[in-house]
């Protein structure tokens, strides 16, 4: 809708950086989306005063001036959802880039509007149902192959239900009609939701199954459930962005949404030139074909930004209600808060702990809540899964800023990024001692069934060790590590091992960037091994150094660049090498 095509509905009187003041909008609604300006500014309507407006513009107001119009369309922000979501590159109010770019350039200029699906590219729809069947929300009325390995359920929109009269099977635009209920409503393969309300679901469901990132200290120490929710924070330089790109391309989700909300530029245009170029692990075919990027760089107005948070999770609720677990990174929470301390400022509301909003952490829990695992809507028996992990960036690094602890107390898990660990290039830089996870006991019963009985004792033996490792620390700066006794120096050794081999990984190796649940297992199981043969050797009088220096050692720290196909293989050999080392070297002490 253009300025020409509707009625005025107000007069600008105040302009202060992307918030605009605009008097005789009675009749206007709290969030509706409106045209500033005749330039036609796309803004949304963040306060009423009587018949006076305060408008937040998701574009820059250079130029606008006091007496310019204001358009009202009678609607919230609407996220158009349909075929031709994935592979797209969105900014933080669904305009697709690449529209946009075409249009006007590699620089987006005021005022630009697109369609955020292609309305002129034609899909096939396979019909699921036939004239004379009954619909209700959420049931499937086609298919359409959106991707080589994807195929996109068309279903009904939520609060919508009929009669089949007429469904027609062939090549469509999203726009066209491709069903017709008995009461004469069209149905088109495109539909439209306000972002900020979460789409309905039939039921909630307990969350079961782990969410799979391929990291081994979040997959064995800090587990998250698909339909969970995480909290990722860390100082500048901590790998926040890297480990939510490596989430993206190695998760066990089917669908990915990945939001740059805030993010410096020069990351997200790292994101769009290497996504487009990474093959999939789950199909081998592009990784774009399950993911749909939104990008809302740190220069774009703050209001864009709060938008793209809320754009991206109703993307992934609409994946969510075709049956699929979906993802979401959101990368940062940080930014998005300061969108919502700034435009609480221009609004000059009470300002609560360091100037953000006093509903600041009620915006966050309702916005993580949206997050779960869930019986679709519609006949059909289809569960969905949708989970989010949020990354902050506390300045300075402390945890104790409202942003931060707002989100701890809303999510399951802490995956805490240290900068002394990223100093010393330990990656990824989780931090052990300070992270946690509520889904252990949720998720133990998956992870012995799945993967050994024996899988939550190795874990509890690990972190047992950590632990252990903090204790002698103090001393070991004093007099250093030889002057410790042998138990000790046996911690500590056995500590590192598990440090350097198995909580770090190598983003960069093709073995070792991603690792199956399975290859933890078995790699876990040797390193454990190895230091129960040494404590009981050390037992028995054994020297330390000579238990270290066996060649088995570095054989087992290498079991993270071993193909996950040779793992089963490498291990059993390694078994026995370990046991014929330790035997000789039980001798030969014994002897002596």
């Amino acid at each position: 809708m253009t300025a020409s095509e509707s009625s005025v509905n107000g007069v600008i009187t105040k302009v202060s950086g992307p918030a605009v003041i605009a008097r005789s909008m009675g009749g206007s609604r709290m969030y509706e989306i409106v045209e500033v300006g005749a330039a036609g500014l796309m803004g949304e309507i963040i306060r009423l005063d009587g018949d006076t407006a305060f408008i937040q513009t998701y574009e820059d107001t250079s130029g606008i001036s006091v007496g310019e119009p204001v358009v009202g369309t009678g609607q919230p922000l609407l996220v158009t959802l349909g075929p031709g979501l994935l592979g797209n590159v969105f900014d933080g109010i669904q305009r697709p880039l690449e529209e946009l770019r075409q249009s006007a350039g590699d620089f987006i200029a005021r005022g630009l509007a697109a369609a955020p699906l292609d309305a002129e590219k034609r899909w096939l729809f396979k019909p699921d149902v036939k004239v004379g069947q009954k619909v209700e929300p959420g049931d499937s009325i086609g298919r359409v192959a959106e991707t080589g390995t994807f195929t996109h359920t068309i279903m009904v929109p939520p609060a919508v239900e009929g009669t089949i009269a007429e469904i027609d099977e062939g090549e469509f635009t999203v726009l066209d009609t491709v069903c017709t209920l008995d009461d004469g409503r069209p149905l088109c393969m495109a539909q439209k939701w306000p972002a900020k309300i979460p789409r309905p679901a039939k039921n909630e469901l307990d969350c079961t199954e782990p969410f799979i990132t391929g990291q081994r200290v979040l997959d064995c120490l800090f587990p998250i459930a698909l339909g969970g929710t995480a909290c990722l924070p860390g100082g500048f330089g901590t790998g926040k962005t890297v480990l939510q790109q490596s989430l993206a391309k190695f998760s066990s989700a089917e669908i990915i949404v990945y939001v740059g909300c805030g993010e410096r530029g020069n990351e997200m245009a790292d994101v769009l030139s290497e996504f487009p170029s990474l093959s999939d692990p789950r199909t081998g075919g592009r990784l774009m074909d399950r993911t749909v990027l939104i990008v809302n760089t740190s220069d774009m107005p703050v209001a864009a930004r709060e938008a793209s948070s809320y754009v991206g999770v109703t993307m992934a609720e609409y994946f969510r209600d075709m049956g699929h677990s979906v993802a979401v990174m959101v990368d940062s929470i940080s930014w998005w808060a300061e969108a919502l301390r700034e435009t609480s400022s221009r609004l000059e509301e009470m300002p609560g702990e360091e100037g953000y909003p006093t509903y600041l952490a009620s915006r966050l829990a309702s916005f993580y809540e949206r997050a779960g695992r869930i019986e679709c809507l519609g006949k059909d028996d289809r569960t969905g899964s949708l989970t989010i992990v949020g990354a902050v960036s506390p300045p300075g690094g402390d945890f104790s800023e409202p942003v931060t602890q707002s989100t701890i107390r809303v999510t399951g898990a802490l995956w805490a990024l240290d900068a002394s660990l990223a100093r010393r290039r330990h990656y990824p830089a989780v931090n052990w001692h300070r992270s946690y996870t509520l889904y252990v006991e949720t998720l133990r019963s998956w992870f012995s069934k799945n993967v050994s009985q024996a899988w939550s004792g190795f874990r509890e033996e690990l972190l047992e060790i950590l632990q252990k490792d903090a204790e002698p620390q103090e001393m070991v700066q004093l007099v250093g590590p030889d002057a410790l006794p042998p138990q000790d120096r046996l911690i500590l050794e056995t500590s590192r091992m598990l440090r350097d081999c198995f909580l770090q990984q190598n983003a960069m190796s093709q073995y070792d960037s991603s690792c199956s649940v399975h290859k933890q297992y078995r790699m876990l199981e040797m390193l454990l091994a190895f230091s129960s043969k040494c404590a009981d050797a050390l037992s028995k009088g054994c020297d330390l150094d000579e238990m270290l220096a066996l060649p088995v050692r570095e054989d087992i720290s290498r079991l993270r660049e071993i193909p996950e196909d040779k793992c089963d293989e490498q291990c059993e050999s390694l078994k026995e090498e370990l046991t014929a080392s330790f035997d000789g070297l039980s001798v030969s002490e014994t002897i002596s």
